[in-house]
């Protein structure tokens, strides 16, 4: 019997195994890196072991470093949870070599999956279709995807169109699986466009009985990497659906699997192809959990101490779907952020699987998902509309997110016909920037702080000139209102039913709409039926700007350059690839926003470097042309 459980894993899924370790009184253990000292996962835990350094590499896929945590916490049992270590053979290994009991498959299992490339041929074998292998140094059937051998999450994968495109694309993903999976092996395959992503969920134990719950589908992604899942999938029948359920019965079969995994596939015109198996708990268990009514971790745990599975699995009823909300801006190729999360609120009857919490800071060491929200309900529809309004109420500050896209996917009319595929976001174009009407959030904040000033006791700006507005400068937006006998008079065609320093309620086109108001410094959040917007105050006294050199490329993010593209004195067009930076287990990309020449490289690889500093100095040809000096 486990009674002392240590989780090698952190943020949300070290949360959700916590969870169900409160419901079997099971005592769970935490570990930490450095930056993740005061995370809630650390905080909810029972007893927790520093793993000393900052990023994964120093702390959580150290297995020497998680071992000798479990055994000096006095654990006897590990659960990996996914991502880092939770498909590593050897770390398995050395769990069972310390006497502790490894909650998960076996480490030959593990083994056998854990190279795509051999995995392929041994499903093959086992008659489960499969894609064609392609050589990445010899591939010449375009468009095609390189694929990192080891781990998943859309890391070390990359889109191919084109024979010049390859040799960077494979060094790229190469360095990208390296980093965050400890493996750089790649391969290739053809890239079916337009097609699904579905997965079955398979849960065996140690004698012979397999489980299948269900299929998910997955395949509205970004950057490869899944951002809405649901299950039952809307394109599967039942006769495809049995053939699925056939093939990932036979896949856990062909290695002996036991425990929870995730047999993937491709699925397009009622054919499916192979991808991969994830020996692990998957991140969007929670909707097979809803369906199923079961849960997972808790089956994970009694299969580890050799309990048996009855022999045949619940019957699922209803539907749920899950969204991955992440700290990052899809309006900026999916740039992520970092920094303090002031406010964390999602409403209504939905599940939320966070990592964080209001008040946690979010770093850029790792992945930045904040939270799964997942709506059950007994049909497609109501579950997307249930989720749909549940986003839309929440009170998310301090970090842009991708939450107004989630809610567009979710609220689409081709997602609510279930028309989806892995291209939904760039067919549909919903990943652009939206132009909106910031003046009536930006009043309702400028009427929220004058009456907190007149709650604290401040002056208003009370003028004895009453033709005189009071004005307002935020970033992108300017207000006026001016207090009279009759109320409030704005610049704007709308009329103000009243203000607090909290709530202002506004009269749109004869429809009361209020704005909650929350201030973080000189950042304030509005929320309201016409969506969140982040406000910041222009000061009317602002301090000397740091001067930046004309041409100046700056780090978007906090993060280290693994890649630079360029020399100093070589001429770059427009778009040009001048570095690549690694950020939150991601490569970002860093282009010339205009042909010239590059005049300064202030960096080198491997360099870590902040927000906001300079890396590249491109000197425009148009500015020098227009000078004289390209004479």
């Amino acid at each position: 019997m486990i009674q002392t459980l240590l989780i090698a894993n952190r943020g949300e899924i070290a949360r959700r195994v916590i969870r169900t370790c409160r419901d079997l009184g099971i005592s769970p253990v935490a570990v930490h890196s450095d930056p993740d000292a005061d995370a809630p996962h650390v905080e909810e835990a029972d007893a927790a072991v520093r793993l000393p350094g900052a990023t994964p590499a120093e702390t959580y896929l150290r297995a020497d470093l998680l071992v000798d945590a479990a055994l000096r916490a006095g654990a006897d049992a590990v659960h990996p949870g996914y991502g880092f270590l939770s498909e590593n053979a050897d770390f398995a290994r050395a769990v069972l070599a310390a006497g502790l009991t490894w909650v998960g498959p076996t480490p030959e299992a593990i083994e056998a999956m854990g190279s795509k490339v051999a995995a392929k041929k041994r499903m093959a074998a086992a008659g489960v279709p499969v894609l064609a292998e392609l050589d990445p140094e010899t591939a010449d059937v375009f468009p095609l995807l390189v694929k990192a051998s080891a781990g998943g999450g859309g890391r070390g994968m990359r889109v191919v169109r084109a024979k010049e495109e390859l040799a960077e694309a494979v060094a790229g993903a190469r360095r990208e699986a390296e980093s965050a999976f400890g493996d750089g092996t790649v391969f290739c395959e053809p890239l079916l466009e337009g097609a699904r992503h579905v997965e079955v969920q398979v849960l065996a134990d140690a004698h012979g009985t397999v489980w299948v719950l269900g299929e998910r589908e997955c395949s509205i992604q970004r950057r490869h990497q899944k951002i809405v899942e649901e299950t039952p999938s809307p394109a599967v029948g039942p006769e495809a659906r049995q053939r699925l359920y056939d093939a990932a019965t036979a896949a856990a079969e062909a290695i002996g699997y036991v425990g929870a995994g995730t047999v993937e596939f491709l699925f397009s015109d009622g054919d499916f192809h192979f991808l991969e198996v994830n020996t692990r708990l998957q991140v969007e268990h929670p909707v097979t959990e809803l369906v199923f009514g079961v849960d997972l971790v808790a089956w994970q745990l009694a299969i580890a101490e050799g309990a048996r599975l009855p022999a045949e699995p619940p019957t699922p009823n209803g539907h749920a779907i899950e969204v991955r909300l992440y700290a990052e801006d899809p309006t900026r190729d999916w740039r992520p952020a970092s920094g303090t999360l002031h406010r964390f609120e999602v409403p209504g009857d939905v599940r939320v699987d966070s990592g964080v919490e209001s008040g946690s800071v979010v770093g850029v060491h790792y992945d930045p998902m904040l939270a799964k929200v997942i709506a059950w309900a007994p049909d497609r529809t109501s579950a997307a509309r249930k989720l749909a309004a549940a986003l839309a109420a929440s009170r998310v500050h301090g970090l842009v997110t991708n939450r107004d896209l989630l809610v567009d996917v979710l609220r689409h009319p081709e997602f609510v016909d279930g028309n989806t595929h892995t291209g939904f976001l760039d067919e549909h174009r919903l990943t652009p920037a939206k132009e909106r009407d910031l003046a009536p959030s930006a009043l309702a904040a400028a009427l929220a702080q004058a009456a907190r000033r007149r709650t604290g006791a401040l002056p208003s700006g009370w003028r004895n000139l009453p033709s005189q507005p009071q004005r307002v400068s935020y970033e992108g937006v300017d207000v006026e209102y001016r207090h009279t006998r009759d109320g409030v008079v704005t610049n704007l065609p709308l009329t103000v039913v009243d203000a607090n320093e909290d709530v202002v309620t506004l009269e749109l086109d004869g429809v009361r709409k209020r704005f909650h108001v929350a201030v973080y410094g000189d950042t304030v959040e509005v929320d309201s039926p016409l969506g969140a917007v982040t406000l910041r105050v222009v000061p009317r006294f602002p301090a000397p700007e740091t001067k930046v050199a004309p041409g100046a490329t700056v780090a978007p993010m906090p993060g280290t350059v693994v890649r630079v593209a360029v020399e100093q004195g070589q001429r770059v067009e427009a778009g040009a690839e001048l570095l690549v930076l690694e950020a939150m287990k991601m490569e970002h990309r860093v282009l010339a926003s205009t042909a010239g020449t590059v005049t300064e490289l202030r960096i080198t690889q491997g360099q870590q470097v902040d927000s906001g500093d300079v890396l590249v100095v491109v000197a425009d040809d148009s500015l020098a042309e227009s000078s004289g000096q390209g004479a």
